[in-house]
């Protein structure tokens, strides 16, 4: 990729971390930036952009914004349909996001791994085996901190991996539509990961996607510009993505606003699921080893023994984390001492405290019904369920199913108290759900929480919605359950007088 972006304007939309790092780059590279957000940003960050010679636009992002623009450059937080990228689009207007500019310009080979849940745990996982296995290896997309001005530091040599999400993805199509536009954006072969991984696919961010089509096309895009000489890793036990494994092929039926999209996966094909496949190459559990067949060669790789991590979606992770990983070539010995070194990732089931005989667990990432009822099969002792946040118009029904087998009080906060109170308005008699409390906000419900909590008890926090009710993101939300449980801890400790 051409790094030099001298006579071109291109315009950034979205001042978060992936739009700071964007604009900082093509401003070192000799582009004209301009940078448009809603809010202004921090002093210190307007300062710095400044004094790159980067243009502020604060306020309304109106059509007027796309005069004498090259390209445009979205943070995923944006919404795609807002009327200025719309306009965008009927002017052909090039439209990518920071991943993609990485990934056309990064000189060692990309795993990227997607899925609507289990991402960061898997791609975490893969980077210190890789990491265990002698490779310098960059942590990046949807986590840790943007790799784009990061690649004058990359080789050849190195491993880059990235987790990526829906909205990241809308922008890796599989050709460029603008071939009059100058470098990088008239790129026609498209862009895909070297190893493209897709974890799962169920439903997830349908307050952003205008259907399940729409959402399933963004998470394919992963795949779309793959050739033989690439890998493709899918789950085989996912109904729509065993599918796609044994035709070889794409399918996604159409949807609103989406029309039916089926392309070929011609990449080399590894699966991952906890039974043996009949053939080809993947990973499997089998007498509580997990076994790595690739080329003709089948590897046990560790045991279930050495997972700290809990559940069985996370047995999951290790079987997917092993299929990429062994890819991207790490070795058995690395793998497993990266598994057993492995203690999970902030804000996942992450063990807050133990006091009392009651155990605090922090699942803040649970933004989604789906991720919630995967913590709750994670213990098996009697849970108080802290749930809340902002509906992301998901279904709740199988959550509620679940939170009425394992939960024995459900303590609903946030903006989808009354979403979580009619789920589960009608539970069995014979269901150990005891109640359904309602707080005002998070600390008001982990207050509640330990004032009924017994001994033997575990508290969760795994909300099933968004934190964007009341945080910037789940890592706040996470953070600050953390600060509550101790707060209370604190509180109600004993004193002793001397």
């Amino acid at each position: 990729m051409n790094p030099d972006f001298s006579f071109q304007t291109i315009l950034i939309i979205g001042l978060a971390r992936e739009g700071r790092a964007a604009a900082r780059w093509l401003a070192r590279h000799r582009a004209r930036v301009l940078a448009s957000d809603l809010h202004a940003p921090p002093q210190a960050v307007r300062k710095e952009l400044e004094n790159l010679g980067v243009t502020l636009i604060i306020g309304p992002q109106t059509p007027a914004l796309l005069t004498d623009i090259d390209a445009i450059v979205v943070s995923p937080g944006v919404p795609q349909e807002i009327p200025l990228l719309q306009q965008a689009r009927a002017h052909r207007i090039p439209i990518t996001a920071e991943p993609r500019l990485f990934a056309q310009g990064c000189p060692a080979p990309i795993t990227g791994v997607t899925g609507s849940s289990g991402k960061t745990t898997t791609t975490t996982l893969v980077a210190r085996m890789l990491e265990a296995s002698g490779f310098r290896t960059w942590l990046g997309g949807n986590i840790g901190a943007p790799l784009l001005e990061r690649l004058p530091d990359i080789t050849p040599q190195d491993r880059a991996v990235m987790e990526l999400s829906s909205f990241q993805l809308l922008y890796w199509d599989a050709t460029a539509p603008w071939p009059a536009a100058p470098a990088p954006w008239n790129d026609h072969r498209g862009v895909s990961p070297h190893i493209a991984a897709i974890l799962n696919i169920t439903p997830n961010h349908l307050d952003r996607h205008p259907s399940m089509a729409h959402y399933t096309a963004a998470k394919a895009n992963i795949l779309a510009a793959q050739t033989p000489d690439d890998i493709a890793i899918l789950n085989r036990d996912d109904a729509m993505l065993g599918t796609w494994a044994a035709a070889r092929r794409v399918n996604i039926a159409a949807g609103a606003g989406q029309s039916t999209r089926s392309f070929p996966i011609p990449a080399q094909l590894l699966t991952f699921g906890f039974a043996k496949p009949a053939h080809g190459d993947g990973t499997w559990l089998e007498n509580e080893r997990i076994f790595l067949r690739r080329a003709g060669e089948t590897q046990v790789i560790l045991t279930t023994a050495d997972i700290r991590l809990r559940g069985r979606h996370n047995l999951a992770n290790a079987l997917a984390a092993v299929a990429i990983a062994g890819a991207a070539g790490a070795t058995p010995e690395a793998m497993c001492e990266a598994m057993q070194a492995f203690g999970g990732v902030p804000h996942r089931l992450e063990e807050v405290a133990r006091v009392n005989g009651v155990l605090w667990i922090n699942d803040s990432i649970a933004t989604a019904p789906e991720r919630a009822l995967a913590a709750l099969r994670s213990f098996d002792a009697p849970v108080i369920l802290l749930a809340g946040g902002r509906d992301k118009h998901l279904p709740w029904d199988d959550w509620a199913q679940e939170a009425q087998r394992r939960a024995r009080i459900v303590i609903a906060f946030g903006e989808a108290i009354p979403i979580i109170q009619r789920a589960l308005q009608n539970y069995p008699a014979d269901s150990p759900l005891e109640a359904v409390e309602s707080a005002a906000d998070l600390a008001a419900a982990v207050k509640l929480a330990n004032e009924l909590a017994r001994p033997g008890e575990i508290v969760l926090l795994s909300p099933g919605g968004t934190s964007f009710d009341a945080y910037t993101d789940f890592a706040a939300r996470g953070q600050h359950f953390r600060e509550l449980v101790r707060q209370e801890m604190a509180a109600h400790s004993p004193k002793t007088s001397s």
